[in-house]
């Protein structure tokens, strides 16, 4: 005799399911969002306090850069159906410090736009997606692990400074864990707002909303901002940004063209250029939080999380400087511990590729360990020049550029 089944549990076991599809991609999200504002957005602070905008400029600046880069990755992310998570330049908001002082604003504009227009050309032309799929796998893995390394060790250095939250967050990961691997990082973003709130380390009170209020700037063009800033913005946000951002989708298993997010972004940051917005890109660090199994267990559900990305951003963007000054006075123990956490699976995995092959295992190694040191030469990253050594290495040792995912 068959027992008899109860379909009445069944829609509320499906609406169950279907929550659960949508929590971890956008809890995800969000983790991705606060580590943003709250861990690289102060360089763009320091650039517009750097060039003496005003308020209103400055406020521009944001609005133009969230709404950006929120539209453009909810819009990617949709199309093809993968997490393609955009950002700002964080390499560029760091090198427009030092320039924006002595360049006429109206010319830095009209170099932001000269540089979009560059990433529209090579994502139309093809050439850069060619280029990422010569990469060995496992020199790709190596630089993502080597890029991420810094990120996890953070999850563990702020207890120097803030030993009680820290600690308070690793335990309760480590307890999470083992009972529910996969509510683990939503437990420790609750954990870790309610201490924040219970420790009076973070108030919501002070924040008044009010709506940003994009200011037009008309462009100049001049060949000393074209040497000075948009070539090298350009070159900065390509090797720092753009190819560790598309490695991380191919670790991920994510196949997308380079050039379509190329050319989408390379448009965006082209028309948000005149109201301030410097560059975005595809993210590269918080974009692991998004690409991994810890955003869900299938990948075809991930792209959820760039939606939700898309929303937070456009959201901050929306409101302006007072939303982002929240997110800014965050304390920095809890913006690097709660990254290091969340990217653990990211690194665990990127390393585990990495060093997996055993004939491609020394080249890999020594990817990660250049990228590791972060040395910076010639305005590039240790990124671009952890790339370059894997490569160099891989091509002297083996004889080839050449990989089995190219064909």
């Amino acid at each position: 005799m068959q027992p008899i089944k109860d379909s009445s549990t069944a829609p509320l076991t499906a609406t169950v399911r279907r929550s659960d599809d949508l929590l971890h991609p956008i809890v995800a999200a969000l983790i991705s969002v606060i580590v943003n504002y709250g861990g690289t957005f102060i360089l763009v602070l320091q650039g517009a306090k750097s060039a003496g905008l005003s308020p209103q400029l400055t406020a521009s600046w944001i609005w133009s850069i969230s709404i950006g880069v929120g539209v453009t990755g909810a819009w990617l992310s949709y199309r093809y159906r993968e997490p393609i998570i955009t950002a700002w330049s964080t390499p560029g908001a760091a090198f427009l410090i030092s320039v924006l002082p002595n360049t006429p604003y109206p010319e830095v504009i009209g170099a932001y736009m000269l540089s979009a227009l560059g990433f529209v050309v090579l994502g139309l032309s093809g050439y850069f997606e060619r280029v990422v799929k010569m990469i060995p796998s496992g020199i790709a893995a190596g630089l993502l692990a080597g890029i991420l390394l810094r990120f996890g060790m953070g999850a563990f250095g702020g207890a120097g400074v803030d030993p009680l939250l820290v600690g308070a967050l690793i335990l309760s990961y480590a307890v999470l864990r083992r009972f529910t691997a996969r509510y683990a990082i939503i437990g420790v973003l609750v954990i870790a707002i309610m201490l924040l709130l219970g420790l009076g380390q973070v108030s919501f009170q002070s924040v008044a909303l009010s709506l940003a209020a994009p200011v037009l700037t008309t462009p100049a063009f001049s060949l000393n901002a074209v040497f000075s800033v948009a070539l090298p913005l350009f070159l900065i946000t390509l090797t720092g940004q753009y190819m560790p951002g598309m490695l991380v989708l191919r670790n991920d298993g994510f196949k997308t063209s380079a050039n379509p997010i190329l050319t989408v972004t390379g448009l965006g940051s082209l028309l948000m250029a005149p109201f301030g917005s410097h560059a975005f890109n595809v993210a590269a660090i918080t974009a692991a939080i998004c690409t991994g199994k810890e955003a869900h267990e299938n990948p075809a559900r991930r792209y959820i999380a760039g939606l939700a990305c898309g929303v937070f951003y456009t959201l901050v963007g929306v409101f302006g400087t007072t939303l982002v000054t929240l997110f800014v006075v965050l304390p920095a123990t809890f913006i690097t511990t709660l990254a290091g956490l969340a990217l653990l699976g990211a690194i665990g995995g990127s390393l585990a590729t990495a060093l997996g092959d055993p004939r491609g295992r020394e080249t890999a190694l020594m990817t990660f360990l250049a990228t590791a040191a972060d040395v910076t030469l010639f305005g590039l990253g240790g990124a671009f020049w952890g790339l370059l050594v894997g490569l160099v290495v891989h091509g002297l040792i083996h004889g080839s550029f050449r990989c089995s995912r190219c064909g």
